[in-house]
């Protein structure tokens, strides 16, 4: 067990994501009909955010979705065609993903990293993550004093993070190899 000083106290969790993409789709391979609104990923993403509403000290900070209105090939797939593997015939309808992109959530994690640090809000900061984005609002606030835990949940991390960080600790159980 870690030990934790005993002035230690949880100032709020900032969770960030995207409400999901609300709408009617097409597979290109297959031509079957997707309708994103009803999956139980869309039904329990809205569950997720209703219930961390209610909860204390916690703050929801929604992001958009951008909606490319495009298709994509995984890119293992696109490699079996360049090299001549497969053909185009071989595609199949799990090959292919609808490319959307989350927007505006890197901008709101900066920006309450630096309100934090810069208004002496907190003593440490535990980021969940492993982009390199976060680099500037990870400097600032080291400079200011506060201390820079990263949680990668084991994820690979970009390397330029490592100098702008007071430490690395993976918490959750580290996943089995496939």
């Amino acid at each position: 067990m870690k030990h934790v000083p005993p002035n230690y106290e949880l100032y709020r969790i900032f969770y960030y994501d995207c409400s999901p993409l609300n709408k009617r789709i097409h597979n290109p391979i297959s031509g079957k009909s997707i309708d994103l609104g009803k999956t139980d990923i869309y039904k329990l993403r809205l569950e997720l955010f209703e219930e961390l509403k209610k909860k204390r000290k916690v703050a929801l900070r929604l992001g958009h979705i951008k909606d490319s209105g495009v298709w994509q090939i995984y890119p293992s797939k696109v490699k079996a065609l360049l090299k001549g593997e497969i053909s185009l015939g071989d595609v199949k309808e799990v090959d292919v993903f609808y490319e959307m992109r989350q927007k505006g959530i890197d901008m709101k994690i900066g920006i309450d990293i630096a309100s934090l640090s810069l208004k002496k809000q907190v003593n440490q900061i535990v980021l969940i993550s492993g982009d390199e984005d976060f680099v500037p609002a990870s400097k600032l606030a080291r400079r200011e004093g506060v201390d820079f835990i990263l949680d990668p949940l084991w994820n690979h991390i970009d390397p330029n993070l490592f100098e702008h960080i007071d430490g690395l600790n993976s918490t959750s159980p580290k996943p089995a190899k496939k």
